[in-house]
């Protein structure tokens, strides 16, 4: 699977995060892997270790989205950019591994497939501000 695949489901579970607590994501987790057709075990694997990686520091994340993201508090920003945001602001601050570009770019094209116009835009301003 893609990187661009992986990412994709993992924005999808994380999407539901606004709507279970988060003691019932390891189970929403697995629901989601459950669906995915044709994962191999090392994809599963990496979908699990980052999506919990990323609920885990989820309180530090929203902290730095809402210190970013002027004017904007996280109930105003809708449900699928703040998983996107969540996701590359993960990327970019806690997984050395993705360039800060990278995150970027695939944030966008994510917005692009789930989000309106308007919210690319707004996606890519507020992850460029983490590079100030």
């Amino acid at each position: 699977m893609s990187r661009h695949n992986l990412r994709e489901n993992i924005f999808k579970i994380l999407f539901k995060v606004e709507f279970n607590s988060i003691d019932e994501m390891n189970e929403q987790i697995e629901f989601s892997l459950d669906e995915i057709e044709n994962l191999s075990d090392e994809d599963k694997t990496y979908i699990s270790d980052k999506t919990e990686k990323i609920i885990s520091l989820i309180g530090s994340i929203d902290e730095i989205i809402s210190g970013i993201s002027e004017g904007w508090s996280l109930a105003r920003i809708g449900k699928a950019e703040l998983a996107i945001l969540r996701l590359a602001v993960y990327e970019i601050r806690y997984d050395d591994d993705i360039p800060l570009n990278v995150s970027i770019s695939e944030a966008v094209e994510l917005a692009k497939t789930y989000c309106t116009e308007d919210a690319r835009s707004f996606i890519n301003g507020v992850l460029t501000k983490l590079n100030d």
